[in-house]
């Protein structure tokens, strides 16, 4: 009989963010609380504090040391299950300046656009990290992602929700302010990225920059919101040949009620958040062979521009217009104080481990 002997894990190497999501629970972790009613609070522990509902108290300093995984019982004996957040978790509740990334689209992301292990990706925009800490997750420590965000405010809170779930600043990632088009051609060499994300609201305004900085092979994958949004890019890159045809699709998420014999789907469902268009870079001087059925026009019409984007014109338009929703100073404010806390909370969580975070 033969024996296929695996490696065994090396103790001095660790990924960044690994040993603060392993071992027993430290102050500044961030814990899930689950009650016997399926209630979820979650808080950061803290040495000598306290967490109050109108069913009791419980002391921090009851958890700190235990395993992931316990449950304990508060001042009047009411359960609570303890365990570290999944970054799907954190994702739904971290503070934001912008709609995230839903985890199922993540997912597909990371999936189709085949992100690997050392892979060289861009991504734009940034909006408040969810899908950043995907693509960090994929392309690891010896990875590369250049992030780029053209709102400052947005890139600060991305940075802290990124660095609450690493435990600090990531090796792999870089974050530049300013239009993609235009500075992603100013700080890559033409054919050196293997995979472009963008989300954002003109992609089709990218195109010339994806095809000099993509590698002949590398995946592009864009994520829109509105149907008008996919057919404007899939067809500015089918008018290149310099692309595979672009496949588009969504994801739809839907959960199902277990209990005995009493099985059926639930009531509500994740459904549509947006589209995915994924395309494939052609060599350069390759034309790409079209899709079996071609429209008899793909040209945009003035008049029709201005029906999908209420009164856009070739000059001026507003992103409003194509659905962002924008969010207020204050909000972004208080996003942004959130999230510097939290981010703060997981450095204490790493030192508590002996090691000092790399901080901006």
């Amino acid at each position: 009989m033969t024996e296929f002997l695996a490696p065994q894990p090396r103790e001095d190497v660790h990924a960044q963010g690994a040993r603060m999501r392993r071992g027993p629970l430290r102050p500044g972790d961030r814990v899930q609380l689950t009650d016997e009613k399926r209630r979820i609070n979650t808080i950061t522990l803290k040495t000598g504090g306290e967490f109050h509902t109108h069913k009791g108290v419980l002391h921090h300093d009851e958890l700190i040391g235990r395993p992931e995984g316990s449950v304990i019982h508060n001042s009047v004996g009411h359960r609570y299950q303890v365990l570290r957040p999944l970054v799907k978790d954190f994702v739904l509740s971290m503070p934001r300046g912008a709609t995230v990334v839903y985890p199922k689209d993540a997912g597909q992301i990371v999936q189709m656009g085949d992100i690997y292990p050392g892979a060289r990706v861009v991504e734009a925009g940034v909006g408040s990290g969810a899908l950043s800490m995907s693509l960090l997750r994929a392309v690891g420590d010896a990875g590369y992602l250049h992030s780029f965000e053209r709102r400052e405010e947005f890139a600060l809170i991305a940075r802290d929700n990124v660095e609450a779930v690493f435990g600090g600043a990531h090796p792999a990632w870089r974050i530049t302010l300013g239009d993609f088009q235009e500075q992603v051609v100013a700080t890559e060499e033409p054919g050196s990225i293997d995979r472009v994300v963008l989300d954002m609201l003109a992609p089709w305004e990218c195109v010339d920059a994806v095809a000099t900085v993509l590698a002949p092979g590398g995946v592009w994958v864009n994520y829109v919101a509105t149907v008008t949004q996919m057919s404007r890019v899939v067809e500015a890159i089918r008018a290149t040949g310099q692309f595979t045809e672009p496949e588009s699709f969504e994801t739809m998420v839907r959960g199902w009620h277990v209990e005995g014999l009493a099985v059926r789907p639930d009531h509500r469902m994740v459904a549509h958040t947006a589209f995915l268009i994924v395309c494939r870079r052609l060599a350069d001087g390759t034309v790409g062979i079209p899709g079996s059925r071609r429209p008899k026009s793909a040209e945009f019409a003035p008049e029709d521009v201005s029906a999908w984007t209420k009164d856009h014109s070739e000059d001026e338009w507003t992103p409003e217009a194509l659905g962002e929703r924008g969010s207020s100073d204050k909000k972004l404010r208080r996003a942004a104080r959130d999230a510097a806390a939290i981010s703060d909370g997981a450095a204490t969580s790493v030192t508590e481990l002996g090691e000092t975070p790399e901080v901006d």
